[in-house]
């Protein structure tokens, strides 16, 4: 498969503490890539340093062969580019579904109001949301907000998909419906990285599996070498923690 992104050698830090460590990751079109680890060890910053929304330090972020630039590229073509669904949905309260879903793709691509609203509708549909096209976020269940924003990021056409841990919001039998749509997705080739602690749908969705700890990679394998033959001790550690846990 031909790389699409590659992370070289990042290092991230607020002050003094250093949130990533020299840090390089590449990626595969169509490669479906996810990243667990401890609370605080830097996925989500990780991913929030490859669209631009955190800068980094040091190192280089490259997309198709071209070094992401934050002080000289227009970071909204990037973000368009590399789409992002965070864990808190960030839908604009005061507009229905369907105004949350076509505002960046008319308003700032300038993409024709009739087909966008096809897309939607669309997408909505393969979902099971369509009905609720008009209604307000307030009127929606934490699922069906997430898989609102899902839709919002796709209607932007991005080549990478990031999501971020958005599924900890939710309420376990809310769970299901939103990880079921990344699923689909997954099978369809779309590229991804996803930061998740739902560690059976790691194992299900991934192509790759990457733990981080200490703002460090640590281990990184197939879902089956990574869940069945963890090499490090510290991997071996936080899998068992979660034998634990009701």
């Amino acid at each position: 498969m031909e790389e699409i992104l590659s992370v070289k050698n990042i290092r991230k830090s607020y002050g003094d503490i250093t949130v990533l460590d020299d840090v390089s990751l590449n990626v595969s079109t169509g490669e479906v890539v996810v990243i667990v680890g401890p609370s605080g060890c830097g996925k989500s910053t990780f991913l929030r340093c490859l669209n631009g929304l955190e800068e980094i330090q040091e190192g280089q972020v490259i997309l198709d062969g071209k070094v992401i630039d934050t002080e000289k590229d227009d970071l909204f073509s990037i973000r368009e580019r590399i789409g992002m669904v965070f864990q808190s949905y960030e839908l604009f309260p005061h507009l229905s579904v369907m105004q949350n879903l076509l505002l960046a793709p008319v308003k700032v691509k300038k993409r024709n109001k009739k087909e966008a609203e096809a897309q939607a509708q669309e997408l909505l549909e393969r979902v099971g949301l369509l009905s609720k096209k008009d209604s307000f976020p307030r009127q929606l269940s934490g699922g069906q907000k997430q898989r609102v924003a899902i839709i919002r990021a796709l209607m932007m056409h991005p080549e990478i998909l990031l999501l971020d841990e958005i599924t900890a919001a939710l309420d376990p039998e809310m769970v299901r419906e939103v990880l079921e749509v990344v699923l689909d997705l997954a099978k369809e080739g779309r590229t991804m990285i996803i930061v998740t602690h739902e560690l059976a749908f790691a194992r299900a969705v991934a192509d790759r599996m990457i733990f981080i700890d200490g703002g460090k990679i640590v281990e990184e394998g197939t879902p089956e070498e990574f869940f069945d033959d963890p090499k490090t001790d510290r991997l071996k550690r936080f899998l068992h923690s979660f034998l634990y846990e009701d």
